[in-house]
């Protein structure tokens, strides 16, 4: 039939299995048919469970279990949906894992296994499955088909009231052979319900059990399967027997009391239902009976219970305690050796009763004691009342009426009191005992007073009282009478306890009141005199001090009407002994002690009078001698008088410069002046002085004055020199200048001496021996006594002058007289002459001094002569007797160079000897003059340096210092240099901007006044081989990708004439690179700048072309974004030529992974409710990127997949997304992709403490190239405790990852400098060159004929690939001759043909292959093959006719090669020769393309040595730099910095390594540093690495 059409293909598919069974369903209802379209996964979720057993075995689905039973029978059952125009879907029932058995399995901790055995054959296997409460919540599994509600049963002994868990569901659901019976359930036996009476165990355990039942055949169940038929009542039936079953075997025991030991066992082991938190120590609980359960008891400050905080402080209410108690926690105790937070079934809880003011005790009860359901207004209520029956004040009376005021002031022995108290509380109410629980054992309440002296050395306690209650009075204190200390009193009035006497009561002070007051002295009864402490002097007044005290000797105020009267027993202050003692008798009328006594002692007064002694009218004393003088110093009653510093002074009047004298009077009140002596000076006659006597610190006492008469003395004051001539007596006066004839004596000299007065004092022995004589040759002491002077020699040159001195000493007494003798000349004896200045002059100048002739009278001056050859003038004057001045001597022009002048008088004849230079400078001139116009390159030296120099009028030579010499050109744009400032100066460096004609004129300057010189003509000519400017050619449209190589840079120097430089050292050559803008026309500073050399040059000195540098196979940088490239060429150590600066953009390359912005910190989630703990990200932008981590795909869309994968691919148990999703996907725009809100599933499967990754796969469509995905580990929990706490060490772990990779760079950065340092080599360069410089010839001959024979090949350019012969090929336009060495085979070893085989014969003219005359001085194999191919067998022959014989010779049997003569010819090897095309021209006209000859054996050696040399010291001066380096950064390495780095590196190393043993990682997990990936696994393409390789050198050929 047409609608059976479907049952075809099962038909067919009977003969290919070995079984077959088709079921075919009809007539299914359409609403049906909806269902098993739309909601696939919830009915085959279904059947997973109805058939759990059937795929699972006896088991189950046991996730957590490693163990698989090799016998169990591997069941398959796969669904298939097939829908038309729809991709069928298709399921394993084996891959659910949300179904309900499943979930009853993985979500138990601990299973009660039983068996009920029914009638005979009856057997029912049972398992009890227990769901802990964990930390916040049930984790019985919840059924989405069955609405869940909690049970309203109410027991005070409960942990936790809210019946989650199972709810009213069945304990145990039904299974017939592995199948399930979905109709029939059993919600409970006897021994394993509900308890009806109070049990230990919180009732919510029961709530926490699952149980599935497995029935054999015995048990028949419905037709459809759904339902049995009597299961419940029979296994209910009392014949039933329950056994338990323990490791497969069967125990007989009270099934109930083994259920209920086993479930109390859970709930204590794994239910977590209070938690334990802010941990505080241990302690000893001495409380407990039980010695083993007093230790240890851990303490902690807050709990959280049914979702509420109880915290240290808090106040609660107990319930189920007598009596029921109000009280504020103060820790929480938990058995058991804990340490942090904890979580745990119950506890104890230890309260402080409140109010503490009443109770004052503490109790502990347990947890589960504590009311949940009290407010804390009631609470407080409570204790607001009970607190109102505390003593709340104390009221005090005055009952006589005389009550004291605060800080009253009352006079000392007032009384104080009665006074009486009463103990208030805060209702008004009088009480004498302290509130209770039971008022017979309540305490009694005392009033105690005390009185307290605040005294200055401190509080002193006068009075001190305590008084009971009388019952019917209130209590009482009496009167105090006792208050005479003057000062500040307290008193205070304090509530007591009666047993102890405490003022504090639960921590609460009880009431107490406080007066202070003030005791002040009371009125003055008696008096007392007070001791006078200064001593009493005459004529000084005194004071006496009286004090008035009252009866308790207080010092108080004198009455208001004092009338004080005193008597004294002596009436008069004179005559009396010093410190004697005297009666003074005070009397003040009016108190009872009125008569006091004192007794003083009397000293002298102050200074009056002054006596000085002896008191006469005059005192005569000798000039030089002191006068003598007694003084004393008197009172007011003549006595003695002494004080301190009593000083008495004398001072001198009536003439200059007297002393002055002073003596101290401080001790005795006398004094004596003896020590100055009185000295006048210029003393002739008496003179009366004044000695005036006074006291400077005593003003009032009237000074005394005495009169002194002062008489010359007889000592010596003045001495006389005086000289015995033939006319008579000279006296020599003191200072004067004496004129005595040169070379004389002066003889009979003598001296005298006189006193103050001018009398003569006798000259006597004693005196003789006081005089001195300077001056003098020789001194006799005998002379000196009789008052002779030795004679004096006068000096016999006039210049010399002579000093005499003639000095009396004795003791301070010094007189002298002294003299100069002047000595003058007698008749003349030679003749001498002075030049005055200098001994130079200039031609024709007039001599600048004067020539003076000295010892010349004036009577012979007409004799005087002046001899000179080129006298020009003179002039004589005579000046005085002694000399004569010769002025205005000139000189006639001529040769420079000495001139002598003589002069004669009489027999006398003088010479001078006068230098005569040049005359100043009039001119310049050159030296030299080249010939004109003088032709320079720009900027190069002159072949001749222009050489000027000044000269006089004369033409002589005339340097000048202070003249200068300068060069100005016809145009500011000329600059010319000099190398030499000097006389003469020299100019030799010129430069232009631009070539031309130009004039050079030369001035001097000397003085401000120009000197002329000549103007020479010069030509300046642009240099060719002078560098100006760099030329850069590249293809401007090349795409440069980061990491590629750049387009080739050709960069050639463009010299002044406009052409381009060849030879340049390809060294000298420099790219730099760098990322940015820059300004100027050099790089910017501050930023990274690559530097790129050219790796080869071509050189070609013999052709017309100049090759460029050429830039090539140079890497990208690997970021994106614009470069900029500039060339240097380096002219000098200090000049170089910068180009233009070039703009590159440097692209992404080829996309080639997807990678994160920036790397994310790894993820630590757990499957708990709270969303946030199992948000994987937030945020996380994805972006594709290439190898070099640019962003890349910018042009690609499509999405980006994430799902979970485990560390192997053993890993059954993986987390899922939100919605038990296995993959999200992420839209993918412009090569990003934003992953937001990544969540994994609440209770997802997954391994606790478990690292999983996530696999973020970029599926692309129109791409062709596959992406590499991104990976990122994460840590999973089953909690949020851990997952906090491994949050915390996953964070420390990823930082300190990222800081050990820094410091790692770091020092795999400085190992490979050092390494690259240490092993440092130069980069090769290489030269090609013509065929002309490849090979020398010794001979001169066969080297003319040789490179006349290849003068076509002699420019071509020589390579070693074709690919650089190409590249000079396309760069000449093809007009370069080329030949690269790989294309080119020469392997020719015959011999001549005259001596090969057997018809060989004598040859004549010496034949010879030309290559063989061929040197090669370097690449000798290469030149072979080179000259093998350009030469052939070419011959080389003496002449002519012997080629022709050799070639007859040869032709006859061989093909004959060409031959060549030594003398030019050419025969060819078709045997022509003759004419021009075969005769070589001379070596002249071959235009220096010839072989050169070789150099000799010596300069080989020689030049060996010196490149040996050079070697070594570029090799050591090579070394010497990099060692220099290398030492630099080893001691970077070895700095006490890199050292700590490394330190810390290490120590974050063993940090890392312990955080991961806290995250339970193996070390196979471990994290590469140098690497950042993990060693488990494969290296991910998208991981994040810390720097990229380093690219391996490239070669340069």
């Amino acid at each position: 039939m047409e609608e059976e059409r479907f049952l075809h293909g099962f038909i067919r598919e009977e003969l290919l299995k070995e079984h077959f069974t088709a079921v075919v369903v009809t007539g299914v209802q359409q609403e049906h048919i909806a269902f098993l379209r739309s909601d696939f996964y919830t009915w085959t979720r279904e059947l997973a469970h109805v058939y759990h057993y059937y795929i699972h075995g006896a088991h189950g689905n046991d996730r957590k279990s490693t163990y698989h039973d090799p016998k169990m029978t591997k069941i398959n059952i796969q669904v298939c949906l097939m829908e038309r125009s729809k991709l069928p879907r298709m399921l394993n029932l084996r891959e659910v894992t949300d179904d309900m058995q499943t979930l009853y399995i993985n979500s138990a901790v601990d299973t009660f296994e039983f068996r009920a055995h029914v009638g005979g054959d009856g057997v029912v296997e049972g398992t009890i499955r227990y769901h802990p409460f964990l930390y916040d919540r049930e984790t019985y599994p919840e059924d989405p088909y069955v609405i869940t509600s909690g049970f309203g049963h109410d027991d005070d002994e409960c942990v936790v009231v809210s019946h989650e868990g199972r709810g009213k569901r069945p304990v145990f659901e039904c299974y017939w052979n592995g199948r399930l019976i979905p109709y029939t359930t059993i919600s409970e036996f006897e021994w394993c319900a509900w308890p009806k009476k109070s049990c230990p165990l919180p009732v919510e355990c029961f709530s926490r059990i699952s149980g599935v039942l497995f029935a054999n055949d015995h048990f028949q169940v419905s037709t459809n399967k759904l339902t049995f038929m009597d299961l419940e009542l029979q296994l209910k039936d009392k014949e039933t027997i329950f056994t338990r079953v323990v490791n497969g075997q069967e125990q007989r025991v009270k099934i109930q009391k083994e259920f209920f030991q086993w479930l109390k066992d859970c709930h204590e082991k794994w239910d977590k239902q209070v938690k334990f938190m802010y941990f505080q120590g241990t302690t000893v609980r001495t409380d407990v009976v039980t010695k083993k359960m007093q230790s240890p008891w851990a303490q902690f400050t807050t709990i959280e219970w049914d979702g509420k905080m109880y915290s240290a402080g808090q106040y609660v209410k107990s319930i189920k305690t007598h009596p029921i108690f109000y009280g504020s926690i103060v820790q929480f105790l938990l058995y058991g050796d804990h340490e942090g937070d904890v979580y745990a079934t119950g506890g104890q809880v230890q309260i402080a009763m409140e109010p503490r003011a009443i109770f004052d005790e503490v109790r502990i009860i347990p947890i589960s004691k504590i009311d949940r359901g009290v407010s804390l207004a009631s609470i407080k209520s409570y204790m607001d009342c009970e607190l109102a029956k505390l003593p709340h004040k104390l009221n005090v009376t005055w009952p006589e009426g005389n009550e004291w005021n605060p800080d009253a002031v009352r006079p000392a022995g007032t009384p104080f009191g009665p006074i009486q108290v009463e103990i208030l509380n805060k209702k008004g109410e009088p009480m004498m005992r302290m509130p209770g629980p039971n008022s017979s054992a309540s305490k009694k309440l005392l009033v105690e007073l005390k009185v307290v002296w605040h005294s200055p050395k401190g509080d002193v306690e006068t009075n001190c009282h305590t008084c009971q209650h009388g019952g019917k009075w209130p209590y009482w204190f009496k009167t105090m009478e006792n208050l005479s200390n003057l000062g500040k009193y307290t008193l205070r009035l304090q509530a007591v306890l009666n047993e102890n006497g405490a003022t504090e009561f639960a921590g609460r002070r009880l009431p107490s009141q406080t007066l202070h007051f003030s005791i002040c002295e009371g009125a003055a009864e008696k008096f007392v005199v007070d001791a006078v402490d200064a001593p009493v002097h005459v004529g000084v007044p005194f004071s006496i001090t009286l004090q008035f005290r009252d009866r308790y000797d207080h010092i108080t105020q004198p009455p208001s009407v004092l009338q004080p009267r005193l008597e004294c027993s002596l009436y008069s202050w004179f005559k009396f002994l010093s410190g004697q003692a005297y009666s003074v008798k005070v009397v003040i009328p009016g108190l009872k002690q009125e008569t006091q006594m004192l007794k003083k002692s009397v000293f002298p007064g102050p200074p009056h009078s002054l006596v000085v002694k002896p008191d006469v009218e005059e005192t005569v004393v000798e000039n030089g001698t002191s006068a003598k003088f007694d003084v004393k110093v008197h009172d007011e009653a003549g006595n003695v008088a002494i004080q301190p510093k009593l000083i008495v002074r004398c001072q001198f009047q009536g003439a200059p410069d007297l002393p002055m004298d002073a003596v101290d009077c401080s001790n005795t009140g006398t004094g004596l002046f003896t020590d100055k002596p009185l000295w006048l000076k210029n003393l002739r006659a008496d003179q009366v002085v004044t000695a005036k006597f006074d006291i400077p610190s005593c003003t009032a006492v009237a000074p005394v004055e005495r009169k002194i008469r002062v008489t010359p003395s007889g000592r010596v004051a003045r001495l006389e020199v005086f000289s015995q001539q033939e006319d008579g007596i000279i006296a020599l006066k003191d200072g004067e200048k004496i004129g005595w004839t040169a070379g004389d004596i002066l003889q009979n000299l003598y001296y005298r001496v006189f006193d103050e007065a001018d009398r003569p004092v006798p000259i006597t022995t004693a005196l003789g021996k006081k005089i001195k004589v300077w001056g003098a040759t020789q001194t006799s002491s005998k002379e000196l006594e009789k008052g002779k002077l030795p004679d004096v020699p006068v000096p016999t040159v006039v210049k010399d002058e002579h000093y005499y001195s003639v000095t009396y000493q004795d003791g301070n007494v010094s007189v002298a007289c002294s003299f100069t003798i002047m000595p003058h000349p007698d008749e003349p004896k030679r003749m001498k002459a002075t030049w005055k200045s200098i001994t130079s002059v200039q031609m024709s100048e007039e001599l600048p001094g004067d020539i003076c002739d000295r010892f010349c009278s004036p009577a012979h001056l007409e004799t005087f002569k002046v001899l000179m050859s080129v006298l020009c003038a003179a002039s004589l004057i005579q000046e005085c007797t002694q000399s004569i001045i010769i002025r205005g001597v000139r000189f006639l022009p001529g040769e420079p160079g000495p001139r002598e002048l003589c002069l004669a008088w009489r027999e006398f004849v003088e010479c001078l000897r006068i230098n005569v230079s040049p005359g100043p400078p009039k001119k310049v001139q050159l030296v030299d003059a080249p010939e004109e116009p003088l032709q320079v390159f720009n900027g190069r030296d002159l072949e001749k340096p222009l050489v000027v120099q000044l000269c006089d009028e004369w033409g002589n030579p005339s340097p000048d210092p202070k003249a200068t010499i300068s060069l100005k050109p016809s145009t500011p744009d000329l600059k010319v240099g000099h190398s030499n400032w000097t006389h003469p100066a020299e100019f030799n460096h010129v430069f232009s901007p631009c070539s031309g004609d130009y004039g050079l004129e030369f001035k001097g300057t000397l003085n401000r006044q120009p000197i002329p010189g000549p103007v020479v003509k010069v030509k300046v000519l642009p240099d060719p081989n002078k560098p100006i400017k760099l030329a850069v050619s590249y293809d401007s449209e090349a795409v440069h990708p980061a990491g590629g190589v750049l387009t080739v840079f050709s960069v050639t120097v463009v010299s002044e004439e406009g052409s381009n430089i060849r030879n340049l050292n390809p060294a000298s050559m420099s790219m730099m690179l760098w990322k940015g803008e820059g300004s100027g026309n050099k790089p910017p500073g501050g930023v990274s700048t690559s530097f790129l050399k050219c790796l080869f040059l071509f050189i070609f000195p013999f052709n017309n072309f100049a090759f460029p540098s050429l830039f090539r196979d140079k890497i990208i940088p690997e970021h994106v974004g614009n470069y900029k490239i500039q060339f240097f060429f380096c002219l000098d150590k200090t000049k170089g030529l910068w180009s233009d600066q070039f703009v590159i953009n440097v692209v992404p390359n080829v996309p080639e992974k997807l990678m994160p912005d920036s790397q994310p910190p790894t993820p630590v989630v757990s499957n708990i409710l709270s969303v946030e703990s199992r948000t994987l990200f937030k945020s996380l932008t994805l972006v594709i990127m290439d190898k070099y981590k640019n962003p890349a795909g910018t042009h690609l869309d499509g999405t980006v997949v994430v799902s979970i994968r485990g560390s192997s691919e053993e890993d059954v148990e993986l987390p899922v997304f939100e919605g038990n999703a296995k993959t999200v996907s992420f839209a993918l725009s412009g090569g990003k992709a934003e992953v937001t809100n990544l969540t994994i599933m609440e209770n997802c499967p997954g391994t606790d403490g478990m690292e999983y990754s996530l696999h973020f796969q970029p599926v692309v469509p129109e791409d062709n190239n596959p992406l590499k995905p991104f990976e990122l580990p994460f840590m999973f929990y089953n909690d949020s405790k851990n997952q906090e706490q491994m949050a915390v060490l996953t964070k420390k772990k990823d930082r300190l990852s990222q800081s050990i990779m820094a410091y790692k760079s770091v020092f795999d950065t400085n190992k490979q400098l050092i390494s690259e340092l240490k092993d440092s080599v130069g980069i090769p360069f290489y030269r090609m060159l013509p065929v002309a410089h490849l090979a020398l010839v010794e001979d001169n001959d066969a080297a003319q004929v040789i490179s006349w024979h290849l003068s076509g090949d002699m420019d071509c350019v020589v390579t070693r690939n074709t690919a650089a012969a190409r590249q000079i090929y396309d760069y000449t336009q093809g007009r370069q001759q080329v030949m690269p060495l790989d294309s080119v085979l020469w392997r020719n070893n015959r011999p001549l043909p005259h001596i090969k085989g057997p018809s060989s014969f004598p040859a004549i003219g010496n034949p010879v292959f030309a290559r063989d005359l061929l040197i090669f001085p370097h690449h000798v194999e290469s030149c072979h093959t080179v000259f093998g191919n350009l030469l052939g067998d070419t011959i080389l022959i003496d002449n002519l006719d012997a080629a022709n014989h050799y070639r007859k010779a040869v032709s006859n049997k061989v093909q004959c090669p060409t031959l060549l003569t030594r003398q030019g010819e050419r025969v060819r090897s078709n045997g022509k020769f003759g004419g021009l095309q075969n005769k070589a021209p001379p070596i002249e006209k071959l235009r220096g393309q010839v072989f050169g000859a070789p150099l000799p054996k010596q300069y080989h050696t020689l030049r060996s040595q010196i490149d040996h040399l050079q070697q070594y010291r570029l090799a050591v001066s090579e070394r010497m730099k990099v060692q220099k380096d290398y030492d630099v950064h080893q001691a970077k390495m070895h700095s006490p910095e890199m050292l700590q780095n490394e330190k810390e590196m290490m120590e974050q190393e063993k940090q890392l390594m312990e955080i991961e043993k806290k995250l339970g990682t193996a070390a196979s997990n471990l994290f590469l540093y140098d690497s950042g990936m993990k060693r488990s696994a494969p290296v991910p393409p998208s991981e994040i690495t810390p720097k990229r390789p380093r690219r391996e050198m490239r070669s340069l050929m």
